[in-house]
C-alpha cells in the first residue's frame, strides 16, 4: 500500500455556515466553522462503512453552548460543554444533497428559536433526542454567540473527504 495516500486520508470533516436572522429578516450574524470528528465517529464510520454492520441514513443538528471539545466526547459524556435548545422539539434533521468530487452540502436546517440562550457551535448526532446515539462531530464558534426568540438560524452543514 502506498504509505503517503493512507497517511493522507481523513474522516469526513464537516464546515457549519450559521446564519443568525432576525425577527424582520436583518441578518444579525454569520459564522463558518469546521469540525472535530469525534472518536466515536471515526469508529461509526469504521463499523458500518467497512465492516457493513447495521447503518442508519438519520443524521440530526445539536446546538452547543459554551465549553471544550474533546475527541473522546460521546452523545452520553462530554463533561467539557453541554447541549443548549433554545427552539421547541427535538434535534431537526439533516437532509443531504448530492454528493461530488468527495464532498455534499446539505439544505439548510432552519432552526426557530424560542428563548435568549448563548450559543457557541454545533453538532451532528445519529438521533433527533437522548444520548443513545453516536456523536460524529461537534464545531466552535469563533465565539460564543447570542440568540433570542424570533430569531431563525439557518445552518448549513458540509461534509466533505479531503
Amino acid at each position: 500500500m502506498n504509505q503517503e495516500i493512507n497517511d493522507s486520508i481523513n474522516a469526513p470533516s464537516m464546515t457549519f455556515k450559521v446564519e443568525c436572522v432576525d425577527s424582520d429578516g436583518n441578518i444579525k450574524w454569520t459564522e463558518e466553522v469546521h469540525n472535530t470528528v469525534m472518536t466515536a465517529g471515526k469508529t461509526d464510520i469504521v463499523d458500518k462503512y467497512l465492516k457493513g454492520s447495521s447503518y442508519t441514513a438519520a443524521w440530526y443538528l445539536g446546538l452547543k453552548g459554551a465549553g471544550s471539545i474533546a475527541a473522546s466526547d460521546t452523545l452520553a459524556s462530554h463533561a467539557g460543554w453541554s447541549e443548549v435548545t433554545p427552539y421547541s422539539g427535538n434535534r431537526p434533521a439533516i437532509t443531504w444533497g448530492t454528493t461530488s468530487s468527495g464532498s455534499n452540502t446539505a439544505s439548510a436546517v432552519s432552526i426557530s428559536i424560542n428563548a435568549t440562550e448563548t450559543v457557541a457551535g454545533a453538532f451532528c448526532a445519529t438521533v433527533d433526542t437522548g444520548t443513545s446515539g453516536v456523536l460524529y462531530n461537534t464545531s466552535d464558534f469563533s465565539a460564543s454567540r447570542s440568540v433570542a426568540s424570533g430569531d431563525t438560524l439557518n445552518v448549513t452543514p458540509t461534509i466533505s473527504v479531503s
